[in-house]
C-alpha cells in the first residue's frame, strides 16, 4: 500500500487548487477506447459521490481564511494499492463493486488523517474539507525509465492494474477556522507549535492506511510486502535488520508462521530487541511457538544453515573483532 502526502502534482499549492482539479480530470477528457468507459469519473468526499470539478476547486479556494500568500492552502494525498492488493479487491468483489470498495476505503483513510492531528474536534474526515477522485490508469511519464529509453511515449498507459485515489484536502478544518499541516512532523515534541498546528507522525499516517485494508478487506500481507519491513530494511540498525531477516526465513520456510512473524515484525521496527535471541526471549510464550518452526525442518529443502546459530556466530565474530581491537 503506497499512500503519500505532497503539496500537488502540479507543483504549487499556495495558490488556487484549479490547476491540479484541471489535471486530475485528465481521464474524463480523454476519448474513451470501450463503451465501459463513457461515464466520467466524479469526485467525492465521504458524503456526496456526484461532485463536479469546479465545486472542488470554489470549496478549496474559499477555505482559506488566515492563510498568508506563502502558505500552503492544500495537499495531494495519493492512496495506490499495489498489484497484489488490487488482485484482491477485484477477486473479491469483482471490477466495478472494487471501484466503490476503494472509495469507501479512501473515506476511512482520512478518518485516520483526521485522528492523526490529536486536535479536539478533528475526529473524522467529516471534520475536513476534501474531495477524492478515483483514477483508473496511470501513464508513463518523461522522468520514467521507459520513457527515456524508448520504449514507451509519454502519455501512454502503463501496464497492469492502475486504479487508485487521488485526495486534495484542504489545509483549513471544515469550519475554515482550525490551521491543520500534515507537514508539521514534531509529533507533540513541540508543544506550542502542536497545539497551533496539530501533530503528524506520517509513518503512523501510513501504516493506519495499511492496517485498514488488511482488516476491511481480509487480505493477508506478507511480511515483505508491510511497511514495516521496508522502513526496518531501508533504515533500521544491522539488529534490526538480522531480526527481520530471521522472521523472512520463518515465513519463507513455514508460511503458517505469517502471522506470529507479522506481530513479532511491529516490536522489531520499534527497536525493542538487541538481538534474535533477545527477540526470541523477550516474546514469551510465543518464543516457544517461533523457535519451533524455525527449528522444524523443511522437507525437500535439504540441509539449510538454521537462522538462530547464524545470528550467534555473527555474534560471536563481531565480538571476537572488537576484543582483537581492544589489544591492538
Amino acid at each position: 500500500m503506497y499512500i503519500n502526502i505532497t503539496k500537488s502534482e502540479t507543483g504549487d499549492n499556495k495558490g488556487s487548487s484549479g490547476t491540479l482539479v484541471h489535471y486530475l480530470e485528465k481521464e474524463n477528457r480523454m476519448q474513451p477506447e470501450n463503451a465501459m468507459e463513457n461515464k466520467p469519473e466524479r469526485w467525492f468526499n465521504g458524503t456526496a459521490n456526484d461532485i463536479k470539478p469546479h465545486e472542488v476547486r470554489m470549496g478549496i479556494d474559499r477555505n482559506v481564511a488566515k492563510l498568508g500568500r506563502d502558505d500552503s492552502k492544500f495537499f495531494l494525498i495519493n492512496v495506490s494499492p499495489s498489484q497484489k492488493e488490487l488482485a484482491h479487491l477485484v477477486s473479491k468483489y469483482g471490477e466495478d463493486v472494487a471501484r466503490e470498495k476503494l472509495k469507501e476505503f479512501a473515506t476511512r483513510v482520512m478518518d485516520e488523517y483526521a485522528r492523526n492531528f490529536k486536535r479536539p474536534g478533528i475526529e473524522s474526515h467529516k471534520d475536513l474539507l476534501w474531495f477524492g477522485k478515483l483514477e483508473n490508469h496511470r501513464y508513463y511519464g518523461h522522468n520514467d525509465r521507459e520513457v527515456k529509453s524508448g520504449q514507451k511515449r509519454k502519455g501512454e498507459r502503463k501496464e497492469g492494474r492502475q486504479m487508485h485515489v487521488q485526495i486534495i484536502v484542504s489545509r483549513k478544518d471544515i469550519t475554515n477556522t482550525v490551521k491543520l499541516s500534515p507537514q508539521n512532523t514534531s509529533r507533540g515534541g513541540n508543544k506550542a507549535h502542536s497545539q497551533k498546528l496539530g501533530q503528524f507522525d506520517r509513518t503512523a499516517f501510513k501504516q493506519s492506511g495499511e492496517t485498514l485494508f488488511d482488516e476491511l478487506f481480509d487480505f493477508e500481507r506478507n511480511l515483505k510486502d508491510s511497511l514495516q519491513y521496508a522502513n526496518t530494511m531501508k533504515k533500521g540498525t544491522a539488529q534490526q535488520k538480522a531480526q527481520m531477516h530471521t522472521l523472512t526465513e520463518l515465513t519463507e520456510r513455514h508460511p503458517q508462521g505469517q502471522p506470529l512473524a507479522m506481530e513479532l515484525a511491529h516490536d522489531v521496527a520499534q527497536g525493542m530487541f538487541e538481538s534474535v535471541g533477545d527477540m526470541l526471549a523477550t516474546t514469551g510464550s510465543m518464543a516457544a511457538d517461533l523457535l519451533g518452526l524455525l527449528l522444524a525442518p523443511v522437507e525437500g529443502a535439504g540441509e539449510q544453515q538454521n537462522p538462530i546459530e547464524e545470528e550467534e556466530k555473527r555474534r560471536k565474530r563481531k565480538k571476537k573483532a572488537q576484543s582483537r581491537g581492544v589489544r591492538r
